[in-house]
């Protein structure tokens, strides 16, 4: 007699939007929105090591998960636009310093690709290539208490690679940063449209006549409403005489 094979667990993450992805295993939601600080950054001008770099030349990588930047603000044209990740490459040039921004990838159209054995996110970020330009690994680790990139680098063929340790990279840990103003806003105009039905509802009784029903004011709700009103406000101080 054989035993009923167990159904075999389901392993990845289901993309839902450039920020985030829920567990094919049914165990949450992995939010890239949480890891940023205030500004969207998870790393800002930070130092990038690179192959085959000439004497005298900088790079620095700027990288946000989830909110675009552009780099330098003030320049218009620039070519690190509404970007995901941002180079930045720095040289002394005929007693001068230049510098030269190259964009990394987008957030848009991004892939997911998840390790369970090594619990680690994977994010590839494009530009128009089919290639990714960047690929970013997310780490769960539940003992850190904050996001940080641990490592980056560039080779000389391969895509820039940016190692992450975080708790938000672990399914449901960082549920919170999933509230954006859209969803608050969804939230207060559903309990104000309930409330508006449901006092409407007390506040009027139905009058059938012959036009129709129609809806008259409920006089006992709404002085009752303005007795609790007058109830609840503090009773005046009383009056006394200074002595002269």
């Amino acid at each position: 007699m054989s035993l009923p094979s167990t159904p075999a667990k389901k392993l990845g993450c289901f993309k839902v939007s450039s920020c985030k992805c829920i567990m094919k295993d049914g165990s949450g939601v992995i939010n890239l929105k949480a890891m940023g600080d205030a500004e969207g950054f998870l790393g800002h001008l930070e130092h990038l090591p690179a192959e085959k770099m000439a004497g005298g030349v900088e790079m620095l990588v700027s990288f946000s998960p989830c909110l675009p930047f552009s780099q330098p603000e003030d320049l218009p044209g620039r070519n690190c636009s509404n970007v995901a990740a941002c180079v930045a490459v720095r040289y002394h040039k005929l007693d001068r310093y230049i510098i030269q921004h190259i964009s990394y990838g987008r957030h848009e159209g991004n892939e997911f690709h998840y390790n369970d054995s090594l619990k680690t996110l994977s994010v590839s970020y494009f530009v128009h290539d089919e290639w990714p330009l960047t690929v970013v690994h997310y780490h769960c680790n539940p003992n850190q208490s904050f996001s940080t990139m641990r490592e980056q680098s560039l080779g000389a063929e391969g895509p820039l690679q940016i190692w992450v340790e975080s708790p938000c990279a672990c399914p449901n840990a960082c549920a919170m940063g999933d509230l954006g103003l859209g969803t608050i806003f969804l939230i207060i105009l559903s309990i104000s449209a309930a409330a508006y039905f449901i006092l409407g509802s007390c506040a009027l009784r139905p009058l059938r006549s012959s036009s129709g029903v129609q809806m008259s004011p409920e006089h006992s709700v709404w002085c009752m409403l303005c007795y609790l009103c007058t109830e609840s406000r503090p009773p005046p101080r009383p009056y006394t005489h200074l002595p002269q």
